[in-house]
């Protein structure tokens, strides 16, 4: 579910992920990129995202 969340909502679902701090920062650099990039940024974030709840799953197993 969190995957899916990265698609729409990068910054929360790092919060989510269990990665506060990163995910305020994101957010803070986020939203201007998709503002001033009209989006294109946007795939960056996802993938970190993905990264962040991957590594998170592994660290937990």
């Amino acid at each position: 579910m969190n995957y899916l969340l990265a698609l729409l909502l990068p910054p929360l679902s790092i919060l989510l992920a269990g990665r506060p701090f990163i995910g305020i920062i994101v957010f803070f650099i986020w939203i201007p990129a998709l503002l001033f990039s009209g989006g294109l940024t946007h795939p960056m974030f996802i993938i970190l995202a993905w990264l962040l709840i991957y590594e998170g799953r592994n660290r937990a197993a």
